[in-house]
This record gives structure tokens, C-alpha cells and sequence, in this order.
């Protein structure tokens, strides 16, 4: 798999943080990396849940008032 393009980045952080994370051989772009994309991720999802909350509320209405469709054709 081909290495994603890097692009430089000026953070300020906790200088008692980052003096843990060497002394802990942590690579600190790495680590920040990962964090971002935790942090992207969960606000992908946040968004998802607020734009999609009006059909899920639809569908959720719908299997109370219905029940599931195809119930009748289960077999557990």
C-alpha cells in the first residue's frame, strides 16, 4: 500500500507531555496522527447520527407500530 502524502503541521503541545512521550521513545508525529484520526473519525460519526437522526427515528417508529418486517420469516 503506497504511503499517504505528509504535510508539515506546527502543534503546540504540552511540553511535560511531550517529555514523557520521548522518553517513552513515542514518535510524536505518529501519535498525533493517530489522535487526529480518532478525532476525525468520531466526528464523522457525530455528523452522521445528526443528519440521519429524522430516518432512523422514522424506521424506529415504523418497527414499533409494525414490528420488523419479514418477522413472520424468521426462525430463531
Amino acid at each position: 500500500m503506497p504511503q499517504p502524502l505528509r504535510r508539515p503541521a506546527n502543534l503546540s503541545l504540552d511540553s511535560n507531555l511531550v517529555s514523557q512521550a520521548r522518553d517513552l521513545n513515542i514518535n510524536l508525529s505518529r501519535a498525533a496522527e493517530e489522535g487526529i484520526e480518532r478525532a476525525v473519525k468520531s466526528e464523522r460519526e457525530r455528523l452522521w447520527r445528526i443528519e440521519n437522526a429524522e430516518p432512523i427515528a422514522a424506521s424506529n417508529k415504523y418497527v414499533e407500530e409494525h414490528g420488523l418486517p419479514l418477522a413472520d420469516y424468521r426462525q430463531f
